[in-house]
């Protein structure tokens, strides 16, 4: 059997970094980890190739190769993966899909062949059981939470690791928490579900025998799911491993903002080799908080649990949202103060996205309010439901904070209010540059520095950290090159003048 595997296109969004990878001279931010561990469930005898449409074109010829074209999609690559599925249908290539976008949406594409969804651990056996025998179903669908200690390893071989910024691992599927607006427990379940010790260092070490260096993002949604086996068993192993290997990755996650609330945790995370974790914020609006069941973000001083994981060596990326039923037009104001004061330089904010599968869906379609299928975009300002706020009110609100927030001005404020609190451990950036950090340097010196309207600002900050904290000038250069990145596609979405603000 020969079988392709295909990864759409991301839009430009704040997560593609789109404008950011020339600096590095890198084409896509990470590789497509779910079809990499999917490639690792197919049998070895199997020839398999893998596109990945954010590094490569996609020819007819490739597609003519394959007995079978596999696609998985975030949501938000809809319409790239609808156009690969054409192409296929076109040809008479069968398709196999499956993901979150198919996961939540599969009714919405029935020009797929074979509809592979849920966990590929569980539902892909099933359905290659089941072609071993000539007789393949089309839906292929369960409730069942796999054990991921029996998920393989990705296999890395697919890919050409130069053409990506960072490399990726899941750890754990699940989160405790509710979130009206979130679908990932209606994917993966509220019950933290986690690899053992002995697998995440063994994919580390496949990593690094491979020839990786430098980041690996740890995609689950919640990290902290399960505190006590991290602090127990998984953090002090990959402490061990990173200090055998002189610290040859960085690591970045996602979390919920109680890692605030345990400083053993935060201290064992910066030992082992993390340096950043994005954090839902969403809003200081408390009233807001209540509405969509955020509780882990109520009764807390959000801008000092901020500045506690800052301080402990963790710069902290914030996701936040404007459009709540609770949300006035003040809001706008409220979450520039916010986002200002608390020095989260990546601040990706977004207008509430009403996604399938979640329990907002099931509220505002029993209220009638939905209009549209929402597309994963959070930078979109086509209003997929209605919004008590006057949707005019809203978009040009949202336009203008975003505006506002990466402008110049705001944004390197923002950078200076971030290094005067954040304390770097762990070994010097210095130790371990290479010579794509090098060209991002230099790169950044020409297009900020010289030719960026931001130039002023780019050399006062630049200095600052020269004199000030010259082990920081690395992580520096790296975020004025982030906000390059967001500004560009601030503007894109946004025809008003930060002045407006």
């Amino acid at each position: 059997m020969k079988v392709l595997l295909v990864y759409p296109k991301y839009p430009d969004t704040y997560w593609s970094f789109h404008y950011a990878m020339p600096f590095i001279g890198k084409k896509a931010a990470f590789p497509p980890l779910g079809l990499l561990t999917v490639a690792a469930i197919i049998p070895d005898s199997w020839s398999m190739k893998l596109t990945d449409l954010n590094v490569e074109l996609l020819s007819d010829d490739d597609l003519r190769w394959a007995d079978y074209v596999f696609i998985s999609a975030m949501t938000v690559q809809r319409e790239s993966a609808r156009e690969v599925l054409a192409r296929c249908k076109a040809l008479g290539i069968k398709t196999v899909a499956g993901g979150p976008l198919f996961s939540t949406c599969h009714d919405e594409f029935p020009e797929v062949d074979h509809l592979v969804l849920g966990e590929a651990e569980v539902t892909l056996p099933r359905f290659l059981a089941d072609l071993d025998h000539k007789k393949p179903e089309r839906l292929y669908l369960s409730d069942e939470r796999p054990d991921l200690s029996r998920t393989p390893i990705p296999r890395w071989s697919l890919i050409d690791m130069r053409k990506y910024a960072s490399m990726n691992v899941q750890y754990s599927r699940g989160c405790p928490f509710d979130c009206e607006f979130c679908d990932i427990t209606a994917m993966f379940g509220h019950t933290p579900r986690t690899k053992t010790t002995e697998q995440v260092i063994a994919e580390l070490e496949t990593l690094y025998s491979r020839g990786w260096r430098g980041g690996v993002f740890f995609v689950d949604d919640n990290f902290i799911g399960d505190k006590r086996k991290l602090k127990a068993e998984v953090l002090p192993a990959m402490t061990a491993w990173m200090e055998a290997h002189r610290h040859p990755f960085f690591f970045y996650t996602e979390a919920s903002i109680n890692l605030a609330d345990d400083p053993h945790l935060l201290e064992l995370m910066v030992a082992a080799g993390f340096q950043e974790v994005f954090i839902g914020i969403e809003t200081p609006e408390k009233d807001s908080l209540r509405e969509t069941g955020k509780l882990q973000n109520d009764n807390r001083d959000l801008l000092a649990s901020v500045r506690s994981i800052q301080r402990a060596g963790l710069q902290v990326q914030g996701g936040f949202i404007v459009g709540f039923d609770s949300d006035s037009p003040a809001i706008f104001d409220k979450q520039l103060r916010f986002i200002q004061d608390s020095g989260i330089v990546t601040a990706m904010v977004g207008i509430l996205m009403v996604l399938r599968g979640t329990k907002l869906h099931s509220r505002l379609a029993s209220e009638g309010r939905i209009i549209n299928t929402a597309n994963g975009n959070n930078t979109d300002t086509a209003l997929t439901f209605e919004p008590k706020m006057s949707p005019q009110v809203l978009v040009e609100g949202y336009q203008r904070l975003v505006k506002t927030i990466y402008s110049p001005d705001y944004f390197y404020e923002r950078i200076m209010t971030f290094l005067k609190e954040y304390q770097l451990s762990g070994p010097s950036p210095f130790s371990t540059l290479q010579w794509r950090d090098l060209k991002a340097f230099f790169r950044s010196m020409l297009f900020l520095g010289i030719l960026g309207k931001e130039r002023l600002h780019y050399w006062k900050v630049f200095a600052w950290t020269l004199l000030r904290k010259p082990r920081l000038l690395p992580l520096t250069i790296t975020l004025t090159i982030y906000g390059f990145h967001f500004r560009t596609v601030s503007d894109q979405i946004c025809p008003y003048p930060a002045s407006e603000e």
